[in-house]
């Protein structure tokens, strides 16, 4: 059974995987890692290394796909796949900086930090969710239980560029992505998949930011045959 490690993104816990945890236990030993600790991502890194086995597939969730990028870029050795999830490989332009720091001078504010509300709920998920009250009601209950310590924490992460770490990379890599996605759009990961040759690219349609809650089923699919794989990692079309 392959080790896979499983890292959340932004105010997310482990709730974020539970439906490929439960999907994939007859394929994979999964373990979810903690990203809400460190200060940095080679804090963050460090903490994962240190917990993991000796090699294991890797799956990084937006946030925790920059992570999991540091721990390709720390330890490339112990790596036997990689997986990015509705994430990036750009660092953040001065316009993106600045945005985080506005939401951290609102999070801190006394009685300011209310989690997911529905304009911010509007660019995560794809439209035909916003209804949805399973979905929302969940990713809502993960913001409250992490609260706004850790928000400012995650939030002032270093968003590192990674594009010379795939270009470096010598494992089958997977790419998932919403094909309604505004924060980390398809474009984004067409790039990623683009510098890596047999990179396989998911993007599942009727899905915003948040593919593994909003299409549990199809993104366990993608990491089942990611797992699985063993011949050549052709990129998929779209759909």
């Amino acid at each position: 059974m392959t080790p896979l490690v499983l890292l959340p993104g932004l105010l997310n816990d482990g709730d974020l995987w539970r439906d490929q945890v439960a999907a994939l236990s007859d394929v994979a030993a999964c373990q979810i890692a903690d990203i809400t600790q460190g200060e940095t991502l080679a804090d963050l890194a460090d903490a994962i290394l240190e917990s993991a086995p000796s090699r294991f597939a890797l799956a990084g969730f937006s946030l925790g796909g920059y992570v999991a990028q540091e721990v390709l870029r720390q330890a490339p050795e112990r790596i036997t796949r990689l997986a990015l999830l509705d994430t990036s490989i750009r660092p953040d332009d001065p316009a993106r900086a600045s945005a985080r720091r506005a939401l951290d001078k609102a999070a801190r504010a006394p009685g300011r930090f209310h989690g997911f509300g529905d304009k911010l709920l509007a660019t995560y998920l794809d439209p035909s969710h916003l209804d949805d009250a399973a979905i929302v009601s969940r990713i809502r209950g993960m913001t409250e239980r992490l609260g706004p310590e850790v928000f400012v924490r995650q939030n002032n992460v270093e968003r590192r560029d990674g594009r010379e770490v795939l270009r470096r990379l010598s494992c089958p890599l997977l790419i998932v992505c919403g094909e309604n996605d505004f924060l980390t759009p398809p474009e984004i990961h067409r790039e990623m998949a683009d510098l890596v040759p047999g990179a396989r690219l998911v993007i599942i349609p009727r899905c915003g930011h948040m593919t593994p809650i909003e299409d549990p089923h199809a993104v366990s699919m993608a990491l089942r045959r990611w797992l699985l794989d063993e011949t050549s990692h052709s990129i998929l079309p779209q759909g």
